[in-house]
Parts: structure tokens; C-alpha cells; sequence
């Protein structure tokens, strides 16, 4: 990050760097936090979370992060090729609805990447991995026993579930004794 901070016209002046986080003059920080849900908790205050390789993410971590821009209302950009018809990089681009930008650029647009190389990745990759990593595409994981959108086609809101659901309107109250830690800070 160091590195490339150097090349830019207009070098920012660092207050502070190590090997997880730098400070800028200007007050912002970037922060390396570590890959694990049970590790990451309690980092709050984020202007903008950055997740790479989204779809190698476990559910748990990105649920864990979430909260982290509660407060702030900063963003959360998921970065990466697909892996697989799972997951919430999955969910997020299927059915994440309008909150989320998608930008998707295979490589066979980038004019830097030759279609022989292209042709010859397909060769050694095989269709499975190369549609994923070169041509953005989610292909359904090879190891499921029904296909996704077989599984997804069953699905009905017109059948009553077999059990019960839990009622979970009265689980987000607020005691009056404890309402005032929650107000805003000025």
C-alpha cells in the first residue's frame, strides 16, 4: 500500500504506518483486519469496509462486519469472481436489489489479455473454473446434489410452513434505563 502511495503526483503525508494500518494527515486510516468472524468484532466507526475475494468469505464474517457501519453509514464493497451459486457475495449479486452497484468486466473486454491466453486457460482450467475467474458467470458448484435454480423453483410462499415461525416483533425494545448510552453523540 506504502508502494503505491509513493507513485501518486501528490504523495499523502503518513502520521503513521505498520504492517496493518496506516494513518494519513488528513485524519483517515486504513485498517487490515484480521479474516476471522470470532477475531473482528468490536472495530466500529468504519467509513468504508472493502472485502476482497467476497466469495471466499465465510457468511459468518461478512454478517460479523456488517454492524461495524451501523453507526457511521459508511459503505461496504464486495470485490471478487465467483465461486459457486452460495454465499452472501452470491445473494448480495442475485437478489440484493437496488442498494447494490454491480459492475462485472469479463476478460474478454480487457484488451490487455490476449485470446489465446484466454483459449489456452480454457484448456487447462477447464469450463467450470475459467467461466468463474474470466467470465464473471456464477455456475452452480459441482459437488450439489439438485441444481440451484431447481431448488429455487420449488420454493412457494403459497404453502404454510410445517413448523411454526417465532414471533420476533417485541425483540428489539429498548429499556428506558439503558435508552440514554444509545442517543447520538453530538
Amino acid at each position: 500500500m506504502v508502494a503505491h502511495l509513493r507513485t501518486l503526483e501528490h504523495e499523502p503525508t503518513l502520521t503513521e504506518s505498520n504492517k496493518l494500518s496506516l494513518a494519513l494527515e488528513n485524519g483517515s486510516r486504513i485498517v487490515s483486519l484480521p479474516g476471522t468472524e470470532g477475531t473482528i468484532r468490536g472495530f466500529s466507526g468504519a467509513a468504508l469496509i472493502v472485502e476482497d475475494e467476497a466469495a471466499r468469505v465465510a457468511d459468518a464474517l461478512y454478517y460479523a462486519v456488517r454492524p461495524m457501519l451501523a453507526v457511521s453509514g459508511g459503505r461496504l464493497v464486495l470485490m471478487s469472481t465467483p465461486f459457486g451459486k452460495r454465499g452472501h457475495f452470491f445473494e448480495a449479486w442475485q437478489d440484493g436489489g437496488d442498494e447494490w452497484e454491480r459492475i462485472e468486466i469479463p476478460a474478454t473486454r480487457c484488451p490487455r489479455i490476449a485470446p489465446a491466453f484466454l483459449d489456452e486457460e480454457r484448456r487447462q482450467m477447464g469450463d467450470w473454473w475459467f467461466r468463474q475467474e474470466y467470465l464473471c458467470e456464477f455456475v452452480a458448484t459441482t459437488d450439489q446434489v439438485f441444481a440451484y435454480d431447481l431448488v429455487m423453483g420449488a420454493l412457494s410462499d403459497d404453502v404454510a410452513p410445517l413448523f411454526p415461525v417465532a414471533d420476533t416483533t417485541n425483540t428489539t425494545a429498548i429499556d428506558t434505563d439503558v435508552e440514554p448510552l444509545f442517543k447520538a453523540v453530538p
